[in-house]
């Protein structure tokens, strides 16, 4: 006869309890996982409880409740302050990581980690909370392949796909930091032209479909320049700099006639008029990226 055996329960212990670990702990019951919790601050953890959730004690039982544990921590320093006091629990445990932090303290924490007998995969997740659990979103994965592979379908409930870099645990921290890297700068460019439309009685509402447009047309450019920057291509063939460099000085004046602030508009000026001033205004703006791939003067 077929065996009648059920599968063994599935289960993740979730440390720390803000949006994006109260999202991830949402996304586990949602799918059927035993979830324990632990936070610095428990009542965060009210809501999740009522759903099935078990909030432990300490983060000791925490660690102990389960083999795989999903850190959603501030920053790596924030796992040695909270781990710190529970190292012996942390043997034989897989730690994943989802904490933002360099991709040099992605590596000590790994050793940390190791050092104590678990096993760490470094992690960067990129959707926001309300799309935890979503199937079209991803998240970066590294540090041992036999690690990742066991726990694939786990960290597929967090984000619907997975992106393996390798064994190194700093690869991870090093693709999500190059994903913030152009994400912040292009909110704050979103916040500077609000703050400029709205001086002029204009809405962020009214804007926000020309940004959206601009943004999407966004991927046109960085195809066309990713090739040309890899062949140490910046023939002023397409645009030149000193063009940009005019252009930006009107972003600047628009915002100051406006009575907005200016630092980041005059922060784009600067690179721009750097490159000039390095002799480069009649090639490309591309130019720029060997201006900033060294440390400025």
């Amino acid at each position: 006869m077929p065996s009648s055996a059920a599968a063994p329960q599935q289960s993740v212990t979730v440390i720390g309890l803000g949006p994006m670990g109260q999202a991830m702990a949402a996304a586990y019951l949602d799918r059927g996982y035993d979830v324990t919790l632990w936070n610095r601050t428990p009542s965060r953890a009210d809501a999740l409880v009522q759903r099935g959730a078990i909030l432990a004690e300490s983060v000791e039982h925490a660690l102990l409740a389960n083999e795989l544990v999903v850190l959603s921590l501030t920053d790596f320093d924030a796992m040695y302050a909270i781990l710190g006091s529970a190292k012996s629990a942390i043997a034989g445990r897989t730690l994943v990581n989802l904490s933002s932090d360099t991709p040099e303290k992605a590596r000590a924490g790994a050793r940390w980690v190791t050092d104590l007998g678990g096993t760490h995969l470094t992690g960067g997740v990129l959707c926001p909370p309300p799309l935890i659990g979503t199937p079209d979103t991803s998240t970066f994965y590294s540090g041992p392949r036999e690690a990742y592979d066991t726990h694939r379908a786990a960290l597929e409930v967090i984000t619907g796909k997975s992106d393996y870099r390798g064994e190194d645990q700093g690869l991870a921290a090093l693709m999500y930091q190059l994903n913030m890297a152009v994400f912040w700068p292009a909110m704050i460019a979103f916040w500077q032209t609000a703050a400029i439309a709205g001086a002029h009685g204009l809405t962020a509402q009214e804007i926000a479909p020309y940004v959206t447009e601009n943004f999407a047309g966004m991927g046109h450019f960085v195809d066309f320049y990713a090739s040309r920057i890899d062949a140490g291509n910046h023939a002023g063939d397409v645009d030149r700099t000193a063009m940009g460099l005019a252009s930006m000085e009107h972003v600047v004046h628009t915002a100051s006639d406006a009575g907005v602030d200016t630092a980041f508009p005059e922060a784009v000026h600067d690179i721009f008029r750097r490159v000039v001033d390095a002799g480069h205004g009649a090639d490309s703006f591309s130019r720029a990226v060997e201006l900033m791939s060294r440390p400025a003067a």
